[in-house]
């Protein structure tokens, strides 16, 4: 004879857990589109000038790009085709630390995991500190992906042949808008992941800038050191990462996100105790919320 406890039903667990992951899914898409409209909405915030330094900066980078084209690309592919095998093995195992998925991917896979947990039941103040992790990983994502799509575009527009195209080098050769690799040589696109990762993470982890620079000039040398690119190339893709990085940056604050308008410096992160008790929170949500 069975009793009263045997006789109630049992939860179905596949089906709960689908449940889950369908809720999941949901407030991720809804949580990503109310971010992106808060991103993409109006200033909130004048901003200050760009200071004349940087406009002089930027067009002595243009002739130093220029410069190089004319007197140490040849040379700089030269060098490269009489480095040790070994160097430039090591080299090509290096440069692929510089692609831009490196960074885009765990970025991206965070925002939306972020986006998924943000929910109407948790606490507002928990709510809160998602929502401002969601803002500085948008960031991060947005400061790296954007310029590295406007190289992604520009490159194969200018369609300048890379250091191993003929029997020499010719700094010169150029065929644009033939969107084919072998001439895309200009800008470098993992110059400019470098250096938009340098930027973007510096700007909110300012302790990292020292290790990320030394990290993009790593990555722009063995560009160089396995022969894919000139030294004009790495330049030019370096000033497209920090003028593309530093860009959303301004975008950002002048939109109250993740930066002070002021200054542009970042918003402090929420401390480790506040973590801690969102983790907390997040682990002690019922399943049934759901």
């Amino acid at each position: 004879m069975s009793t009263s406890k045997s006789a109630e039903p049992r939860p179905f667990w596949p089906i709960m857990v689908l449940a889950a992951l369908v809720a999941g899914v949901q407030r991720a898409a809804t949580n990503l589109w109310q971010s992106i409209v808060v991103v993409v909405r109006a200033p909130r915030v004048a901003l200050p000038r760009i200071p004349a330094i940087a406009f002089v900066t930027l067009a002595a980078t243009v002739a130093v790009i220029v410069a190089a084209m004319f007197l140490i690309d040849a040379a700089a592919s030269d060098w490269a085709l009489n480095l040790p095998r070994w160097f430039i093995d090591l080299a090509d195992e290096i440069t692929n630390f510089g692609l831009s998925g490196r960074f885009l991917y765990p970025f991206g896979f965070t925002v939306l995991i972020l986006c998924a947990l943000i929910a109407p039941w948790l606490p507002p103040i928990t709510q809160g500190v998602l929502s401002a992790l969601v803002a500085r990983f948008g960031f991060l994502f947005l400061a790296i992906a954007l310029p590295s799509l406007f190289d992604t575009i520009v490159k194969r527009m200018i369609g300048r042949a890379r250091p191993y195209i003929g029997p020499h080098d010719d700094p010169f050769s150029y065929k644009p808008f033939i969107w084919v690799p072998n001439y895309s040589s200009m800008p470098s696109g993992h110059a400019t992941t470098a250096a938009a990762a340098a930027i973007a993470i510096g700007a909110v982890w300012p302790a990292s800038r020292p290790v990320m620079w030394l990290y993009a000039l790593v990555i722009m040398f063995t560009r160089v050191a396995i022969n894919v690119h000139h030294p004009s190339d790495v330049l030019a893709g370096a000033l497209v990462g920090v003028v593309g990085a530093l860009m959303v940056r301004r975008w950002f604050a002048a939109r109250r996100l993740v930066f002070v308008a002021d200054d542009l410096r970042a918003f402090a992160w929420p401390s480790w105790r506040r973590l801690v008790g969102v983790g907390r929170q997040l682990a002690g949500t019922p399943a049934s919320a759901a």
